[in-house]
């Protein structure tokens, strides 16, 4: 069974053009089958873009970007430089496609978490993590943000309540010094770590 993680979708291309409005800002964008979110926002990752503290000029790691809904609103909004991983090659041409469409400073990275971004350091680190995919895949990713943060750096994640939002604070606390809970909405919990 093929899942929107995987590296080269066999299923033929549809492309189409989605509308979702964010901080009262409409955003264009081309999303395809074979990639996750194919409908538009998914309620997960406009959840976590709601919530996360970015600013003027940031350095931003969107993990596990998809076709780039995270990127575009926080480069778009924030002047953001955004580092994009993707391991799904459809997801990630997408992604910069929807980035240069929206004029954000980016790096398309394909590959499998962060060993793709080698010894990068970001401001924020952006995950709405590929649950689907199992812990295996992106646990490692919650232990390794931690050294792809620059001083005073924060890793974001936002997941489902009902989907191991518990146990995935407790493994960020096996992590970082601080864990914070920023947000229980819709079902979702957004978690700042730092």
């Amino acid at each position: 069974m093929e899942h929107y993680f995987s590296a080269e979708p066999r299923v033929a291309s549809q492309e189409r053009e989605v509308r979702f409005r964010v901080f009262g800002q409409e955003y264009r964008c081309t999303t395809d089958t074979g990639v996750f979110g194919k409908s538009g926002l998914d309620e997960g990752s406009r959840i976590l873009i709601e919530h996360a503290a970015a600013w003027q000029g940031a350095r931003v790691l969107d993990l596990g970007a998809g076709w780039g809904p995270v990127g575009v609103v926080v480069g778009h909004r924030y002047k953001a430089e955004v580092w994009a991983v993707e391991s799904n090659a459809r997801a990630a041409a997408l992604c910069e496609r929807n980035l240069e469409r929206w004029g954000v400073q980016h790096r398309i990275v394909l590959g499998d978490g962060l060993a793709a971004v080698g010894d990068e350091r970001f401001d924020l680190v952006l995950l709405n993590p590929p649950i689907r995919a199992g812990k295996k895949v992106y646990y490692p990713w919650l232990a390794g943000s931690r050294d792809h943060l620059r001083t005073g750096g924060s890793f974001w994640v936002v997941v489902r309540t009902n989907q191991g939002a518990r146990s995935l604070r407790d493994e960020l606390s096996r992590h970082f010094a601080k864990v914070e809970d920023i947000a229980l909405e819709r079902g979702y919990r957004v978690y700042r770590a730092s």
